[in-house]
């Protein structure tokens, strides 16, 4: 319900050496009540172009006004946590994926949470600043981590402005992602390792490797891939699970067709035959019907036969990343395999996805060495006694 608003001038007075101001204020409780409270606020310190009551009043004016033209309400009162707790996560909850909703709670909780009291108005860039930089210096966090936390802090905010909390400019636009460790290189997996592991590895094993490899889906799209989305041809990505959610794909440019080699579906079909050549339902699932857990197979079964074989586990996604360099090896085009991977930005195929590897860059210095051979000729050294 919305409160009748007064316009105030507030009392300022002197007590000590400083100014200050008295006035009154809605503020949200905890229990997400509205309650009228008595503030006081420090405006200046007596003296030097604030010596007089009258010229401090433009300090008093610049405090009241958002209360009095109402562009201040109750909720900017609440804390940065109570906000996030009471507002924002439950609002992630309905309207984002499951996995982006318990990502943003455990970031929330685990690095945002200690430094979360200040008020939401209150809140400037240089807080922000103060937040990434305080949990840098408790958390060892990679760059990227840190860049993580910004951009949900941000959301945080973009979302208080939506809602008309806020009437101020995001405080997180300018923050500055504080140096972090060193991320860790990303792997990606070559045709010839891949080719190893489908050797090594028993049934269904090396038919969920096999996608993994040919497709480039994500972990979680390999577990909602659907019988009823495979014609023999190519198989359509429109579902992805994560833990027991099934979800729609990361980004709507997730959904999609890959082409199906050969290969694969050679070991569709024999896996599709062992399973009782069913029309619908999960592609790789549990003896109960339900999505199988890759983290298990992969823990169970795939790590300790590739250890037998002398082939390091690099994940699942090491498999993405490789479809994205073993094609770009073979010499094709930035966007077939951005089309291929599904990926919004072309630019996070290449600069993400796409791994150069180092007898690639041999071959490529070959290559300019035998170009300078013919092109280019060095000017002869000058002798000793011309210098």
């Amino acid at each position: 319900m919305n409160r009748t608003r007064h316009h105030q001038s507030g009392h300022v007075f002197l007590k000590g050496s400083n100014w200050y101001l008295r006035y009154r204020e809605d503020v949200t409780r905890e229990d997400g009540s509205i309650e009228r409270i008595q503030k006081c606020r420090r405006l200046a310190k007596a003296g030097g172009k604030y010596r007089s009551k009258r010229s401090v009043e433009q300090l008093a004016e610049e405090i009241l006004r958002p209360l009095n033209d109402g562009t201040s309400t109750a909720e900017s009162t609440m804390s940065l946590n109570q906000f996030i707790e009471d507002l924002y996560l439950p609002y992630a909850e309905e309207q984002k994926r499951r996995s982006t909703y318990c990502g943003y709670k455990n970031l929330w909780l685990r690095y945002v949470k200690p430094d979360g009291g200040l008020a939401l108005r209150d809140f400037r860039t240089l807080d922000g600043q103060r937040v990434l930089r305080s949990i840098a210096d408790r958390e060892d966090l990679s760059r990227p981590t840190l860049g993580h936390i910004k951009h949900f802090l941000s959301g945080v905010f973009r979302y208080a402005r939506r809602q008309g909390v806020l009437d101020s400019p995001n405080p997180m636009h300018d923050v500055e992602i504080p140096k972090g460790r060193p991320a860790g290189e990303t792997y990606a997996y070559s045709l010839e390792e891949e080719a190893m592991m489908l050797t090594a590895l028993p049934e269904p094993a090396a038919t969920v490797v096999a996608t993994a490899a040919f497709t480039g889906a994500r972990k979680g799209e390999i577990r909602g891939l659907l019988w009823e989305n495979y014609d023999g041809s190519e198989i359509r990505v429109m579902k992805s699970v994560w833990r027991s959610h099934v979800e729609e794909p990361k980004r709507p440019k997730s959904k999609g067709s890959i082409p199906v080699v050969a290969q694969l579906k050679t070991l569709l079909e024999q896996h599709r035959a062992a399973c009782g050549k069913p029309s619908r339902g999960f592609v790789f699932a549990d003896a109960s019907g339900k999505p199988m857990n890759l983290d298990a197979l992969a823990r169970d079964v795939i790590r300790p036969a590739l250890d037998k074989s002398g082939v390091e586990w690099h994940g699942w996604h090491a498999f993405r990343r490789g479809l994205a360099t073993n094609l770009h090896r073979q010499g094709a085009s930035d966007k077939v395999i951005q089309q291929i991977l599904r990926h919004a930005n072309v630019t996070t195929t290449m600069n993400i996805y796409v791994k150069t590897v180092s007898s690639d860059a041999a071959a490529a210095m070959r290559t300019l060495e035998t170009m300078c051979a013919t092109t280019v000729q060095p000017m002869p050294l000058a002798s000793t006694q011309e210098m």
